[in-house]
């Protein structure tokens, strides 16, 4: 997943970012409202973790700003990015004030990373519609172990083949466009170009040959992983 970690104590936000990572996420960081916002604009997401209070900006004196400011603007031009709202306030209203502005889901601190990850997968399983395991030919991805299998033995794959892989089996039988599959592999300010991904899939399809799963061409659309022919 490529997640959104909007949280203004560096210390914690490193440590949480870490075990994303670690867990094979892509985590893009934000400090305070005003970078949480234009991330979140500019950059698609599959979920967002969400502190509630964040400093407006990084300038002395200039004030914080409450973390749903952020959630509504984004639920107000129509994002549906699951989000996961963090906070160290426990107060009932509060919790209240945070569904109500848009959260999926809501986690006080102090909390334990793995349940992070844990409601992180299930809110992203509930927005899209996924199951833990997809099939397609003898080609099985576990989402929950993050891991594909291929006739029943483990499908080992460089990391970025492994993202392009996962998109097209979420689930199989949907188109996902080169714009897409760009993002997911590209860094925010870098360009994945149409050569490198056309390389990662032709590798694919080799590893995927006799599997019952293939990837086929949609001419300028992208690519859907469909049975075999």
């Amino acid at each position: 997943m490529r997640i959104l970690l909007v949280e203004d104590d560096a210390v914690l936000r490193e440590v949480m970012a870490r075990s994303l990572a670690d867990a094979g996420h892509r985590v893009d960081q934000a400090a305070h409202a005003e970078e949480a916002a234009h991330l979140w604009r500019v950059q698609p997401f599959d979920a967002v973790l969400l502190d509630l209070n964040l400093p407006q900006h990084a300038r002395p004196g200039s004030g914080t700003a409450s973390g749903l400011a952020v959630l509504r603007a984004a639920r107000q031009r129509g994002d549906r990015t699951p989000v996961l709202v963090l906070t160290a306030r426990n107060r009932t209203e509060e919790r209240i004030a945070g569904l109500d502005a848009g959260a999926d889901d809501y986690l006080g601190k102090p909390f334990d990373l793995a349940e992070v990850e844990a409601r992180l997968r299930a809110l992203v399983r509930r927005a899209t519609g996924a199951e833990d395991v997809a099939r397609l030919g003898r080609l099985v991805l576990d989402r929950r172990a993050r891991r594909f299998t291929l006739a029943e033995a483990p499908l080992e794959l460089p990391a970025r083949e492994f993202e392009v892989l996962w998109e097209l089996m979420s689930p199989p039988g949907h188109a996902v466009s080169k714009r897409t599959l760009s993002d997911k592999l590209s860094g925010f300010d870098a360009s994945l170009g149409d050569n490198a991904l056309e390389a990662f899939v032709s590798r694919l399809r080799k590893k995927l040959a006799g599997s019952g799963a293939a990837i086929r061409t949609l001419r300028g659309i992208g690519y859907l992983l469909e049975p075999e022919a």
